[in-house]
């Protein structure tokens, strides 16, 4: 099993950044994929960027040359760091991991873009 902790959401202006956070609670070596997903209200949840073997990454559209997913091998943490942040932006943020055929996800934090 994987336990995902998620931290660092909160109120943002448009125009200004925030930094994710996701803890895992085994080696993120032994972890295949990690990702962030979002859902804002009435809308489904989607994929925001993922990193496969701690190589390669992959964005949705909308983030791309805003957003950056990394991995601290040292902590067990995955991060996305969100510049540029929009209202459209707003929304709950999710860490998820594919480990052992499952997909686990964390509890979720909240990120508002408002001035």
């Amino acid at each position: 099993q994987v336990q995902l902790v998620e931290s660092g959401g909160g109120l943002v202006q448009p125009g200004g950044s925030l930094r994710l956070s996701c803890a895992a609670s085994r080696s993120i070596f032994s972890i295949g994929t990690m990702g962030w997903y979002r859902q804002a209200p009435g809308k489904e949840r989607e994929l925001v960027a993922s990193i496969i073997s701690g190589v390669a990454t992959n964005y949705a559209d909308s983030v791309k040359g805003r957003f950056t997913i990394s991995r601290d091998n040292a902590k067990n943490t995955v991060n996305l760091q969100m510049n540029s942040l929009e209202p459209e932006d707003t929304a709950v943020y999710y860490c998820n991991a594919r480990y052992g055929g499952m997909l686990y996800w964390g509890q979720g934090t909240q990120v508002t873009v408002s001035s």
